[in-house]
């Protein structure tokens, strides 16, 4: 499930970080880490860069961190992941 926190987590990264679900886990990485074998096959759900775009900022309330996670999460759902 993709949490406020995990939001949080993503805007505070590097510019290039990016939101992947990996065997039914959330992590924020580095994208050289999608070559590894620990996220080799994860789902990438949202750069920290479309992130920004899609929430016209980099400081959001944690009411629009919610609702960024929950938008996150739906979206996750819709693909099956």
């Amino acid at each position: 499930m993709i949490t406020a926190d995990n939001v949080r987590e993503l805007l505070a990264g590097d510019t290039d970080s990016v939101l992947v679900l990996v065997e039914g886990r959330i992590a924020v990485i580095d994208p050289a880490a999608l070559d590894t074998d620990e996220y080799r096959g994860a789902l990438q759900v949202i750069t920290r860069g479309e992130l920004v775009e899609q929430a016209g900022g980099e400081q959001l309330p944690d009411r629009e961190l919610l609702e960024q996670a929950a938008a996150l999460e739906m979206a996750v759902d819709e693909l099956g992941g």
